[in-house]
């Protein structure tokens, strides 16, 4: 199997995520699964009933389509095992490849298999696998090891999900009859299933059989495949090689890179160092070139006197006053402007050994700058860093009205904690008192709002109703009484109580006080508009 093809993450799953992955293949490769299950399990279908109709046995119709079910599973299993490599198959080609793929290995699932609660899991084993005989026995168990128990609730749980397709569908019928008939039709079916079912409710029976097995047994198969995958990662540790496998593919993709920078890096460093080697022993003959000229010149001052070319008149051709001239030579070599001369005495640290070698291996350094390797990793991640630290600088920079006022308020004088709120069950007055609006302004002053508007909102509904003529229901909501409202034939009432039903709801559900002069305006104009009792 080409693991690193893969087209789904490979992890460690535990058992009920590795089911969903199943579903969520099968939902992704949908088109591909239930055209080739609907084009096989459908002329099937109609060929067994149709037998089961001439012999009147749709007991046994039923039975059968309930043992091919694994054909349709194979076809499911088919799809999702190459849509898992990104190579979904067209419908004509699944159908195509059903005549010779896997059937060495799928008899059983036909035959002694059939009862199996763990067909989902090992179907994979026989048909992917393409082991032999002797191997799969093997294989099976190993697989089957630490997931059976998930198996078999798998199994369990789309035979429920098939169950409850059926008989929603069942029940879905009797929607449509009218309610007065309702236990008629029951009794009348009770009675047709009891005694003596049509034909026709046979047929559609194994019909809705047939439809629940086609929407549920895919899914069956594609959670069955993913509790394989994961327990195959999970023997096989496919997600550590496919994480190595891809770093490999990474390092081979660097490769050429670090081959690159190691052949421009090394040889410069050579060529530098044979420049330097050059540039040295340039130096060396240079230095000679100039003590050989030192000792041509001292040679030259030790030329005698009395050779005949170091003579006045061979210099300047001719016989000049030979003493003064020397006077006068000698007159200008002591002059001070000519020949200054100055003694200057100074102190210098004496350098050690290892001091001497150090600035010998600089010079050498400065020489060959790349005589201990290259440098530009160094430079590469020291500029790295620092551009680190300017980002961080800038994010400080841009954020700092978020924690600048953080710094200030650390010393800042502590907000003084809230009182605790006490909470007060609102229940309305069963009997308004004669004067409402006096009664409320008392509770509001004994620090109770909510039961002072609630008996204003009580009071003002039972206004409302005498006004408007109209009789509520006990436990009438606010919607209602506004609906009521509508029928008073003053419109300054209507707005009144409507008033009265806004600032009431914003108090109880919203938890939003009036303030005291608008409580005590609004508890005036109550009593003035209803003509409550002072």
């Amino acid at each position: 199997m080409r693991i690193d093809q893969l087209d789904v993450a490979l992890r460690a799953r535990s058992e009920w995520e590795a089911m969903e992955l199943g579903t969520a293949l099968v939902r992704r490769h949908a088109r591909a699964i239930w055209l080739p299950v609907i084009a096989v399990s459908l002329p099937l279908f109609v060929a067994v009933n149709a037998a089961a109709w001439w012999a009147d046995a749709f007991g046994w119709a039923w039975l059968l389509m309930w043992w091919l079910k694994p054909v349709s599973d194979r076809i499911a299993l088919y799809v999702i095992s190459r849509g898992v490599f990104g190579e979904e198959p067209r419908p004509l080609q699944t159908l195509r490849a059903q005549r010779h793929w896997g059937w060495s290995g799928f008899w059983g699932y036909l035959g002694w298999r059939r009862f199996s609660p763990f067909r989902a899991l090992l179907l994979p084993v026989n048909l992917l696998e393409g082991s032999d005989a002797s191997q799969r026995s093997v294989r099976r168990r190993a697989v089957l090891g630490g997931t059976f128990g998930h198996a078999a609730l798998l199994t369990l749980m789309c035979m429920l999900f098939e169950l409850v397709i059926v008989s929603g569908c069942i029940a879905a019928i009797f929607l449509f009859v009218p309610l007065e008939l309702l236990s008629d039709s029951w009794r009348a079916a009770w009675e047709m299933v009891r005694e003596d079912m049509p034909a026709w409710a046979r047929l559609g029976v194994n019909a809705l059989f047939w439809l629940a097995a086609t929407l549920i047994g895919p899914f069956y198969a594609g959670a069955g495949f993913a509790l394989y995958l994961n327990r195959r990662t999970e023997m096989e540790a496919w997600d550590v090689e496919i994480a190595f496998r891809r770093m490999r593919d990474r390092l081979q993709q660097a490769a050429p890179l670090l081959v690159l920078a190691l052949v421009l890096c090394w040889p410069m460093g050579a060529l530098r160092a044979q420049e330097a080697e050059q540039a040295a022993q340039c130096a060396a003959p240079a230095d000679a070139d100039t003590d050989a000229s030192d000792d041509e010149e001292e040679h030259a001052d030790a030329v005698p006197a009395d050779d005949p070319s170091n003579t006045a008149a061979v210099i300047f051709g001719g016989s000049p006053d030979t003493a003064g001239f020397r006077q006068a030579v000698q007159r200008a070599y002591e002059d001070p402007l000519v020949t200054p001369t100055r003694q200057v005495s100074r102190w210098e640290r004496t350098q050690t050994d290892a001091e001497k070698k150090r600035k010998e291996r600089d010079k050498d350094e400065k020489a060959n700058p790349f005589a201990k390797g290259p440098r530009l990793p160094a430079q590469v991640a020291e500029w790295l860093l620092w551009g680190l630290v300017g980002v961080l600088v800038l994010l400080l920079a841009v954020t700092a009205p978020w924690w600048l006022r953080w710094l200030r308020g650390t010393g800042a004088r502590r907000r003084s904690t809230p009182g605790a709120v006490l909470e007060e069950a609102v229940t309305m007055p069963e009997v308004v008192p004669p004067d409402p609006a006096a009664r409320a302004r008392d509770l509001w002053q004994q620090g109770r709002p909510r039961q002072a508007l609630a008996l204003l909102y009580r009071a003002s509904v039972e206004s409302m109703s005498e006004r408007a003529g109209v009789v509520l229901p006990p436990g009438a909501t606010e919607a209602q009484c506004l609906r009521a409202s509508r029928r008073m034939p003053d419109d300054a009432d209507r707005t009144l109580f409507a008033r009265m039903v806004r600032v009431w709801q914003y108090a109880a559900y919203g938890g939003r006080l009036p303030e005291p002069e608008d409580f005590d305006e609004l508890a005036s104009t109550l009593q003035s508009q209803f003509r409550w009792r002072a």
